[in-house]
């Protein structure tokens, strides 16, 4: 079998633009890819056009050969872009994989060890930053049977908030987790915004609450500083959406200070990749929740992995309350129920793409003809988390 063309398609919602790569073979096999793009869209389809060579006319079970071309054969060190542009080819090529053989997705990457896979909340809190608006809208997140809910609480804080900032924040939080009691954990997401200083102070004051974490304390990759805030809590920490391929999660390991490794399928060239890194996790007693801001291939993507893995905690999922009609992008949706993603069993990922819905719902373009990136601007504009969801 070999690959003879692809396409790109862009759904858009008001922060977050969904990127599809349809490849086609010679055996009219069809996979498609998905990927959310941080702010570069545009940049990612024109570089699938440029690197083209590297996927189109091969065959499509190769993908360790695959990950070498598009890593090694330029030469330049791969980064976002690199990796970002190297998933999408590489979940169409296992879509492709799994629809020859028969197979769902996760049947390839070691079979299924886990018998369902817990789901947490994300885009939720698009309300008013008040105490109500958050115990209200974590309420329906509960109520719907979340195992658990992520969120920031700290408007366009950077660095160090100022007083009245921070304790609003911590308001945020008592508010959502005395919702949540014992029924849901919370998840802190920080973004990467804070010294450690800063961090340390915020951790200390919400150990008393059911937290499954605190999330990217610190920047990425700043290993010093996370150590710090490390030995200052006893909340798990959790980190690495934001590191790109394998060899930039070496300094985690060993570290002892990750407790939850979030790495991207998206952003760290696909599915084999990200299960070689949750497998070194694994040797260091780390979980996986792997970041998914996805629709419909990501998180199915997201699930397949996780059903192969021993260390798998928990799956990040937006669309029941951030932009829920990207579920209409195609067919069989892993709805959450109860809390739980069900276990697929289609060859593949088991969708089938709307092309329809996508071209009806189109990302915004620049005068100049650019895709845009809408973007949440959280540094700028304090009520980035509604993500134009009520506006």
């Amino acid at each position: 079998m070999k690959t003879t063309g692809f396409r790109t398609m862009v759904l858009g919602t008001p922060w977050r633009n969904l990127t599809y790569c349809i490849i086609e073979t010679d055996e009219g096999i069809i996979g498609v890819g998905e990927a959310r793009v941080l702010g570069k869209t545009h940049t990612v389809t024109q570089y699938l056009k440029d690197v083209e060579r590297h996927f189109i006319g091969h065959d499509p079970f190769d993908i360790e050969a695959l990950y070498r071309r598009f890593t090694l054969l330029d030469f330049g060190k791969p980064g976002e872009v690199v990796y970002t542009g190297l998933a999408l080819v590489e979940l169409a090529f296992w879509d492709i994989i799994g629809k020859k053989t028969g197979q769902p997705v996760y049947k390839l990457l070691g079979g299924q060890v886990k018998d369902r896979i817990p789901a947490y909340a994300n885009g939720w809190y698009t309300v008013e930053r008040t105490p109500e608006a958050y115990a209200e809208a974590a309420r329906k997140v509960v109520d719907r049977g979340y195992r658990g809910m992520k969120f920031d609480p700290f408007g366009n804080g950077d660095m160090e908030l100022e007083r009245p900032e921070f304790f609003r924040s911590l308001d945020l939080i008592e508010s959502v987790a005395s919702v949540a009691g014992t029924r849901a954990q919370i998840m802190i997401e920080m973004h990467g915004r804070f010294a450690p200083v800063q961090a340390r102070e915020i951790a200390r004051h919400i150990e008393k609450y059911n937290i499954g974490w605190i999330e990217e304390p610190v920047r990425p990759g700043d290993t010093p500083a996370l150590t710090s805030v490390r030995q200052h809590t006893s909340l798990p920490i959790a980190t690495g959406e934001r590191l790109y391929g394998a060899p930039e999660f070496r300094e985690i390991w060993g570290s002892q200070n990750v407790d939850v490794l979030q790495t991207d399928i998206t952003q760290s060239g696909g599915i084999l990749e990200t299960k070689k890194i949750a497998s070194t996790a694994e040797s260091y007693s780390i979980m996986v929740a792997p970041h998914n801001v996805g629709g419909i291939i990501s998180t199915m993507a997201a699930l397949h992995l996780c059903l192969t893995l021993r260390n798998a905690k928990i799956l990040e999922h937006f669309n029941d309350f951030a932009d829920p009609h990207v579920k209409k992008a195609g067919s069989n949706y892993p709805e959450v129920v109860d809390g739980y993603f069900p276990v697929p069993d289609q060859p593949g990922w088991g969708v089938e793409l709307d092309e329809d819905f996508i071209n009806a719902n189109p990302p915004d373009y620049t005068e100049a003809g650019v895709i845009a990136d809408p973007g949440l601007n959280m540094f700028v504009n304090a009520n980035w988390a509604k993500r134009g969801q009520a506006e």
